[in-house]
């Protein structure tokens, strides 16, 4: 019964998340969303890029921070291209294959057989074999666990709530854990996939990355408690709460969204004639907060000296914020739309 109650309110919270998709022009922000995702993906997998950075061009970033920065955008990739596929195809291994070979490229791990499933024994924790916390099936299993996998996603025979589905995919996908590396962003990744290719999500804006690293040790004990105890409940009640928290965030931010673009309206009224080229500007920084005068020239289609007094102009309403703190080379974010994804 416990499972049946979080399982009828993540389903009420999904629905007015997805409400979004139909009233909001939810293009505009799928972008940030991704980007939050990719960016607490990998943190979990070690990577730290900070949301304002991922906007950022390759060459603004510090030397250190760029493979950091190249893992995110790959996830970014991953995500967009992995939809784009299930308008064409069902949730499947070739779609998994195809995420998992994008976020492998030209990054730590491109010589771990992106998008191939893998054909050597891993594990996972302790050093070899014979200190680990956990051991995944053999290579030769693989094949058949991922045809299982993908049988049970498009079984549409078999009743069980897409949800708990959901749940259960993530799970097993984690124990098979198919690839060499990359599996726990491909396996969180594939939650959102699957939510969207039922028809459940109508974009990917469920990201549970967030409510998995708050929660990084509870994630890992109940899916070690599943393998350990059977209790495939509490692993249901876990992943249940972490939809319904991330789908409450979720309408939040959207609702932050819409406040902002009313408090714009009577933000701008001063700006007399430049109102038209802000707009403009303001529509770019919903898709790309972070933005420097040569991109302000090309959007407006004006002279440097334009851009910079819009700039300043947007500066003293407190819309954009200079981040680098520098005389040359100056980058600046729409803070506050950007604070929502923090």
């Amino acid at each position: 019964m416990q499972v049946l109650r979080l399982l009828s309110l993540a389903d009420r919270h999904l629905g007015r998340l997805d409400m979004y998709s139909e009233y909001v022009n939810i293009d505009l922000y799928i972008s940030m969303h991704i980007a939050k995702e990719a960016t607490q993906s990998s943190r979990i997998e070690g990577t730290q890029t900070h949301m304002e950075e991922v906007f950022l061009e390759k060459a603004d970033l510090a030397v250190e921070k760029r493979d950091d920065w190249e893992e995110v955008q790959n996830y970014i990739q991953a995500m967009n291209e992995a939809v784009n596929q299930l308008h064409r195809f069902p949730f499947s291994g070739r779609v998994i294959r195809l995420a998992h070979k994008i976020l492998l490229s030209a990054v730590r791990g491109k010589h771990k057989l992106p998008g191939e499933y893998r054909s050597s024994q891993n594990w996972i924790g302790g050093a070899t074999l014979n200190d680990a916390v956990f051991i995944p099936p053999p290579p030769q299993e693989i094949g058949r666990l991922m045809s299982d996998i993908e049988k049970m996603a498009n079984d549409d025979a078999n009743l069980l709530p897409d949800l708990l589905k959901a749940a259960i995919i993530h799970y097993q996908f984690e124990t098979v854990h198919p690839f060499l590396d990359g599996n726990g962003r491909v396996g969180r990744l594939m939650i959102t996939l699957y939510l969207v290719s039922k028809g459940i999500l109508k974009k990917p804006i469920l990201y549970l990355s967030d409510f998995f690293e708050k929660n990084r040790t509870l994630y890992y004990d109940n899916l070690t408690r599943v393998r350990t105890h059977n209790d495939i409940n509490q692993w249901f009640k876990f992943f249940l709460t972490g939809v319904i928290e991330t789908a409450k965030n979720g309408v939040a931010t959207f609702d932050g969204i819409l406040q902002i673009q009313r408090s714009l309206d009577l933000r701008l009224k001063p700006m007399g004639s430049r109102i038209s080229d802000a707009r403009m500007v303001i529509d770019e920084l919903f898709r790309n907060p972070i933005i420097n005068v040569v991109r302000v020239e090309k959007i407006i289609g004006k002279s440097s000296v334009s851009a910079y007094k819009l700039i300043a102009d947007l500066e003293k309403l407190d819309i954009l914020k200079e981040i680098t703190g520098g005389q040359r080379g100056r980058i600046y974010i729409f803070k506050e739309y950007a604070a929502l994804f923090e």
